[in-house]
């Protein structure tokens, strides 16, 4: 049984710092945030007016820097406490937060900084500074690098202070300057995946208007937990992740990382989650690799409940009528469904995934196996939930319908089209861009193709930029077809290209455990990586790819494949921060493999 909801109305709140404020003046005791000291190595919580006290010491330790309204600082730590902290500090003096990823490379930390002339930076620890150290040294904006942990012993840079000695013991209580929610809140970069990152600009009121807008798309209650995990310099954590909780008085807890997520889940036991499709990939390629060693007759059975947990689920939502074997529903729940429901803590309600399309595997198996996800669709520029679906109204090959307070349409080349309260400032300094994204009448271009049913359903078809043009003139969007392929788990990562090129092929990177037990089972060369350039491998590899695009028209097909080892990852600069495929950088780094696929052609 819920508690009632508390939502603080938007017009109350007025800006984000007042809503804070607004949550600590009505519930002060209650337990905001929990966490893991790494010092005391035990769990540890504090209340709204624990949290009120930190921020306010935070301010008189950044009105000591000198600092004015409409000046830029960035924070670039994992998920805790202090990140709120920070923020709240900034926003209620009127400063302008500039997030950063922890696992970003340098050389685009020193972009961002530079661009947005920030003067105060937020990092861990020595071991984010030293990368850092070489990049930022000529930046003259940057008047105090603050450490949460002590600085690194013989580094003379005069600008470093250890949180314990910038923060003063005393605070003059919480200064709240602002007063105008259109006054400019943060900086958000987007991810780059071609060119130089944006500094997309928010306001009080567009985040504002997307807590509250998402709110009245599912409820939160005071009871909820939320597990945070994703990064907050991430736009869908911020929003739904911190933001939603505040206005929602709701509890959030810290992962203490990706790598103990499944502890913290077991542990935790949240009642919400906001994540990423990957998430859920990874869990089921496990499910997946210990049914494979196990007998014929337990993967029977767990297809056998995901079949019928997703007829239930479809009847439930009007679109399947009732058949008998729903019947063996309590049976399977109880030797399948609960074992999964377990392992992500037993109490989950609502999963909310954004951030890249959830393929419809992912979806069925999971829903299947009683666990509700929403998955929802929004840009950085739109802060950033556009649409989301409704527990009610659940149609996992859609994004749901639009936030009550957004208008959507279709532009040219049926492009999605956004105007409301969300719809961003525009980017830092560079109106050419701003103008390009933004009509003079408020419409905002996605970039996205997309298709609005009847009932104001969105699904989200390519990306403009990413279509494929054929030599022929066809035109293929390829993220549906690479989500169609990397359902098969012997695919971890892979790009469908052919641009100008006469047929489309594919660049593959393979799960190496999944490739050599293929290889020997079929008595083929199994040499790691050698095997992936034998023929007869090849032609293996191409086979299961045509398998899971069958559906597709007649020019989606896959002429020839290019079987990768090296994993696309942040750190060789092929993924943004946020897990988007640079294109553009993959074809650069495996040039030689993409012109074989068009040798002699």
């Amino acid at each position: 049984m819920h508690a009632r909801t508390d939502l603080i109305a938007q017009d109350v709140a007025v800006t984000l710092d007042g809503l804070f404020q607004e949550r600590v003046r009505r519930s002060p005791h209650k337990t905001a945030y929990r966490y893991f000291d790494d010092h005391r190595c035990e769990w540890r919580e504090l209340t709204w007016r624990e949290m009120e006290h930190e921020i306010a010491r935070w301010q008189a330790a950044m009105t000591r820097e000198g600092l004015q309204p409409g000046d830029r600082i960035a924070i670039m730590l994992k998920n805790c406490p202090q990140w709120v902290v920070f923020d709240q500090a900034a926003l209620g003096l009127g400063l302008v937060t500039v997030p950063l990823y922890v696992n970003d490379r340098p050389e685009n930390v020193a972009y961002v900084l530079q661009d947005s002339g920030a003067k105060l930076l937020l990092i861990d620890n020595a071991t984010h500074w030293h990368p850092l150290h070489e990049a930022c040294a000529g930046l003259d904006s940057l008047a105090r690098i603050v450490t949460l942990r002590t600085p690194p012993e013989g580094d003379n840079d005069e600008r470093l202070r250890s949180v314990d000695e910038w923060l003063p013991e005393q605070n003059a209580g919480f200064r709240h300057l602002v007063s105008d929610p259109a006054t400019l809140a943060t900086i958000v970069y987007t991810s780059g995946t071609t060119g130089k990152s944006k500094g997309v600009m928010l306001s009080h009121r567009n985040l504002l208007s997307n807590t509250a807008g998402s709110l009245r798309c599912f409820d939160v209650f005071p009871d909820d937990l939320f597990l945070s995990f994703l990064p907050l310099s991430h736009s869908l954590e911020r929003t739904a992740g911190y933001y939603v909780p505040v206005m929602a008085d709701s509890m959030v807890a810290y992962a203490r990382s990706v790598q103990q997520l499944q502890e913290d889940l077991a542990l935790l036991r949240p009642t919400v989650l906001i994540t990423v499709p990957r998430i859920f990939e990874r869990i089921q390629a496990g499910i997946r690799s210990k049914l494979d060693k196990g007998p014929a007759s337990r993967r029977r059975l767990f297809a056998l409940a995901i079949d019928i947990g997703y007829r239930r689920f479809e009847h439930a939502q009007g679109r399947a009528s009732w058949h008998p074997k729903l019947l063996l529903w309590p049976l399977l729940k109880k030797l399948v469904a609960d074992k999964l429901t377990a392992r992500l803590g037993g109490r989950l309600r609502v999963a909310v995934s954004g951030g890249a399309a959830l393929s419809m595997d992912n979806a069925r198996t999971f829903i299947g196996l009683g666990l509700p996800i929403l998955q929802g669709y929004g840009l950085s520029e739109t802060s950033p939930v556009i649409s989301v679906n409704r527990l009610e109204d659940n149609l996992p090959s859609s994004v749901g319908q639009p936030l009550p307070n957004l208008e959507m349409r279709l532009g040219e080349h049926n492009a999605l089209e956004v105007r409301g309260p969300s719809v961003m400032m525009g980017y830092w300094n560079n109106e050419t861009a701003t103008s390009a994204m933004i009509s003079a009448d408020g419409w905002l271009n996605t970039g996205d193709v997309a298709s609005i049913d009847k009932d104001g359903r969105i699904a989200i078809t390519g990306r403009i930029k990413e279509i494929i043009v054929l030599s022929n003139g066809e035109k293929v969007p390829p993220n549906d077809m690479e989500a169609a392929i990397l359902a098969d788990p012997l695919f971890e990562q892979l790009m469908v290209v052919g641009e100008g090129k006469a047929y489309l092929g594919l660049l593959a990177v393979v799960n190496r455990e999944r490739w050599v037990a293929a290889m020997q089972e079929r008595s083929l060369p199994a040499e790691w990586p050698e095997s992936l350039h034998n023929s007869q491998a090849k032609a293996y590899a191409l086979q299961r790819v045509t398998q899971q695009i069958q559906s597709f028209p007649g020019y989606a097909r896959i002429r020839r494949i290019a079987l990768l080892s090296e994993a696309w990852t942040i750190e060789n600069g092929l993924l943004t921060p946020t897990l988007k495929i640079k294109r553009a950088k993959v074809l650069e780094r495996f040039k030689k493999d993409f012109d074989t696929l068009y040798d002699g052609y």
